[in-house]
């Protein structure tokens, strides 16, 4: 078509009308900040269709993606995926850097299937609820502390990860998993130690006929992941730390397609004896030291916490 229209009184009179730019917003009619955010996106939406001479056909192929994305849920692991999620991240460590903050343990993303309600024990959690054949067992352990090195104690240190298929409890298709199977939660004592006996995952991939992966194949991309942790750490007194690590040696931890990867969050593995009596399913067992510094809360107020929908059970 080539034609641009974007810069016309009719086009731009459009916008305003379209998002109520400068409506009147009383008796609770609509909400300015929404119709700046609005205004702006729907803008740049009608710049790209003039400045790429998008069709008709390409946007309505559009929508119906957003459809289809809507009905399959994946809109939290799409934003993963295409760099949203990361981007916000990279937005965060800046803020941090402008305050001079520094020396706590690299945030990265949540991603999408973290579940609220999981048992809260005091020091060591044993997580593995369902037998797993494919899985070895696993010890994650560490220490809590603050940016001088002082134990933090009273932390929640909440834990999430797959099974060795690659899927998570609350989200398995397959329905193997009951309740908060893999997932923990740890509050620190005194030493600000934290223990999870659990078995290894392994990463997972997008829904194969699913709108994310959809898309990726659009871009040329996989949508795979190397395996990993999650981990919440919650305290009174300093910033929530939403961060998760890798496992060292998977040959996807630099080729991740929701871009987590960190090279302080690669901690290594150690083969260890002794697990029988930690009550482990064998003798042998890998164990991961994963130590978590957390940073001071910014003029008293956290600043870290993301207000998200997230699902929530009981236990």
């Amino acid at each position: 078509m080539s034609v641009k229209v974007f810069d016309t009184k009719e086009v731009q009179d459009l916008l305003k009308v379209a998002s109520n730019l400068g409506g009147d917003n009383s008796n609770d009619s609509g909400n300015a900040r929404f119709q700046q955010i609005v205004h702006r996106l729907l803008s740049d939406v009608f710049k790209a269709i003039d400045d790429l001479d998008i069709t008709p056909d390409e946007v309505w192929a559009g929508v119906n993606y957003l459809n289809k994305l809507g009905q399959d849920g994946e809109a939290a692991l799409l934003a993963a995926g295409i760099g949203l999620e990361k981007y916000l991240d990279i937005r965060l460590d800046a803020a941090d850097k402008a305050v001079g903050l520094d020396g706590g343990t690299p945030r990265t993303i949540e991603g999408p299937l973290y579940v609220a309600g999981a048992p809260v024990r005091e020091g060591v959690s044993k997580i593995d609820i369902n037998e797993d054949a494919e899985a070895g067992p696993l010890v994650i352990r560490g220490t809590v502390t603050d940016t001088d090195g002082e134990p933090v104690p009273g932390a929640l240190v909440e834990c999430w990860h797959a099974n060795s298929k690659g899927f998570y409890s609350h989200f398995d298709p397959t329905g193997a998993q009951t309740g908060f199977n893999l997932r923990g939660a740890v509050r620190t004592g005194a030493d600000g130690k934290y223990e999870f006996r659990t078995l290894m995952p392994v990463g997972y991939g997008c829904p194969p006929q699913g709108a994310t992966q959809q898309l990726l194949d659009g871009l040329g991309r996989h949508g795979n992941r190397p395996a990993h942790v999650h981990f919440f750490i919650t305290s009174d007194d300093h910033r929530k730390l939403t961060t998760q690590f890798n496992i060292e040696g998977d040959p996807l931890i630099w080729d991740d397609f929701a871009y987590a990867t960190r090279e302080e969050l690669i901690p290594h593995v150690v083969e260890k004896t002794g697990g029988a009596a930690l009550g482990m399913k064998t003798d042998a067992y890998k164990d991961i030291e994963f130590n978590i510094v957390l940073t001071p809360r910014v003029q008293g107020k956290d600043n870290q916490i993301v207000n998200r929908p997230r699902v929530s059970a009981t236990a």
